[in-house]
Protein backbone atom coordinates (compact mmCIF):
# COMPACT_ATOMS: atom_id res chain seq x y z
CA UNK A 1 0.00 0.00 0.00
CA UNK A 2 1.26 3.43 -0.77
CA UNK A 3 0.99 6.37 1.56
CA UNK A 4 0.58 8.92 -1.21
CA UNK A 5 -1.58 11.91 -0.43
CA UNK A 6 -4.24 12.71 -2.96
CA UNK A 7 -4.67 16.22 -4.15
CA UNK A 8 -8.03 17.85 -3.42
CA UNK A 9 -8.56 18.33 -7.16
CA UNK A 10 -8.10 14.59 -7.81
CA UNK A 11 -10.45 13.69 -4.96
CA UNK A 12 -13.07 16.07 -6.32
CA UNK A 13 -12.64 14.61 -9.79
CA UNK A 14 -13.17 11.07 -8.47
CA UNK A 15 -16.21 12.18 -6.45
CA UNK A 16 -17.76 13.76 -9.54
CA UNK A 17 -16.89 10.72 -11.67
CA UNK A 18 -18.64 8.25 -9.38
CA UNK A 19 -21.53 10.58 -8.56
CA UNK A 20 -22.26 10.74 -12.25
CA UNK A 21 -22.84 6.98 -12.26
CA UNK A 22 -25.70 7.33 -9.76
CA UNK A 23 -27.25 10.18 -11.69
CA UNK A 24 -27.08 8.18 -14.93
CA UNK A 25 -28.75 5.20 -13.27
CA UNK A 26 -31.54 7.33 -11.87
CA UNK A 27 -32.24 9.02 -15.20
CA UNK A 28 -32.27 5.74 -17.16
CA UNK A 29 -34.63 4.03 -14.71
CA UNK A 30 -36.88 7.10 -14.50
CA UNK A 31 -37.13 7.24 -18.30
CA UNK A 32 -38.13 3.58 -18.38
CA UNK A 33 -40.82 4.07 -15.75
CA UNK A 34 -42.12 7.26 -17.34
CA UNK A 35 -42.24 5.64 -20.79
CA UNK A 36 -44.04 2.60 -19.38
CA UNK A 37 -46.63 4.74 -17.64
CA UNK A 38 -47.29 6.74 -20.80
CA UNK A 39 -47.64 3.57 -22.91
CA UNK A 40 -50.01 2.02 -20.37
CA UNK A 41 -52.15 5.17 -20.38
CA UNK A 42 -52.17 5.41 -24.16
CA UNK A 43 -53.04 1.75 -24.71
CA UNK A 44 -55.45 1.48 -21.72
CA UNK A 45 -53.86 -1.64 -20.33
CA UNK A 46 -52.64 -2.90 -17.01
CA UNK A 47 -49.17 -1.86 -15.83
CA UNK A 48 -47.47 -4.36 -18.14
CA UNK A 49 -45.37 -1.74 -19.93
CA UNK A 50 -44.51 0.08 -16.71
CA UNK A 51 -43.15 -3.10 -15.16
CA UNK A 52 -41.40 -4.24 -18.34
CA UNK A 53 -39.75 -0.92 -19.14
CA UNK A 54 -38.74 -0.27 -15.54
CA UNK A 55 -37.02 -3.67 -15.39
CA UNK A 56 -35.39 -2.99 -18.75
CA UNK A 57 -34.26 0.39 -17.38
CA UNK A 58 -32.67 -1.30 -14.38
CA UNK A 59 -30.84 -3.76 -16.65
CA UNK A 60 -29.60 -0.98 -18.93
CA UNK A 61 -28.58 1.15 -15.95
CA UNK A 62 -26.60 -1.75 -14.47
CA UNK A 63 -24.84 -2.29 -17.80
CA UNK A 64 -23.93 1.39 -18.02
CA UNK A 65 -22.77 1.44 -14.39
CA UNK A 66 -20.54 -1.61 -14.80
CA UNK A 67 -19.09 -0.29 -18.06
CA UNK A 68 -18.39 3.08 -16.43
CA UNK A 69 -16.92 1.50 -13.28
CA UNK A 70 -14.52 -0.61 -15.30
CA UNK A 71 -13.02 2.46 -16.91
CA UNK A 72 -10.04 3.85 -15.04
CA UNK A 73 -10.97 7.36 -13.82
CA UNK A 74 -7.32 8.20 -13.17
CA UNK A 75 -6.24 7.53 -16.75
CA UNK A 76 -6.49 10.49 -19.07
CA UNK A 77 -8.38 9.58 -22.24
CA UNK A 78 -6.65 12.17 -24.44
CA UNK A 79 -3.07 11.05 -23.78
CA UNK A 80 -1.22 10.16 -26.97
CA UNK A 81 0.28 6.69 -26.92
CA UNK A 82 4.05 6.46 -26.92
CA UNK A 83 5.02 4.25 -29.86
CA UNK A 84 8.79 4.37 -29.23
Amino acid sequence: MSNEKRSPARSLHNYAYYSNMGIEMGVIIALGVFGGIKLDQKLNCSPVFTITLSLAGVAIAMYVMIRTALRNPNKKQDEPKNTH
